[in-house]
């Protein structure tokens, strides 16, 4: 038996084009935490990776991320990479996998991720992607076509965001 009710429209798309070396997105955490609070399910976070090269344990931590995710952990860990940027920068990777094992996601797989590359692919999409679209640093959001760079400042970014959202579930709740 078919459903034939409507399709739920999809929920709106926040990119954020990140690096968890960058105090910038550390920054960012708060605004991202508070859109998640407002807005729940009814908006969809989308991590997207943009390692720069001025930090060099960028590229193996957004491989690290990709392996979060996998387990099923992905903004728990990146939210635990980012707020301790510090131990990140002294410690590199064996940081990654030791804040996989905090979180209890298997660290020896993050070991081995990290060491035969298998999200490498992944990560280089995203920052392709990322210097297609204009992206120079991070964080930078874009949402509905349109492009936020919050590597310069963070003040009224989140505001912006909220307007486009509200007017995006606007249209959906109208459709």
């Amino acid at each position: 038996m078919s459903d034939s009710s409507p399709a739920r429209p999809a929920a709106p798309v926040l990119e954020v084009w990140c690096e968890l070396q960058c105090p910038d997105c550390r920054s960012a955490l708060d605004d991202l935490r508070a859109l998640h609070a407002r807005y729940g399910d009814r908006l969809e976070l989308r991590l997207r990776h943009f390692p720069l090269e001025k930090h060099k344990h960028a590229f193996a931590a957004a491989q690290a991320a990709e392996e979060a995710l996998e387990q099923g952990q992905g903004w728990p860990y990146v939210e635990a990479v980012l707020g301790r940027v510090e131990e990140l920068d002294r410690k590199g990777e064996p940081f990654l996998v030791e804040a996989a094992g905090e979180l209890g996601l298997d660290a020896e797989e993050f070991d081995t991720a990290l060491i035969d590359g298998r999200h490498i692919l992944i990560v280089d999409a995203d920052q392709a992607e990322g210097k297609a679209i204009g992206v120079t640093g991070t964080p930078t959001y874009v949402i509905d076509g349109e492009r936020l760079d919050g590597g310069k400042s963070q003040e009224g970014l989140r505001e912006r965001i909220e307007e486009i959202v509200d007017r995006l579930l606007a249209e959906r709740a109208g459709a």
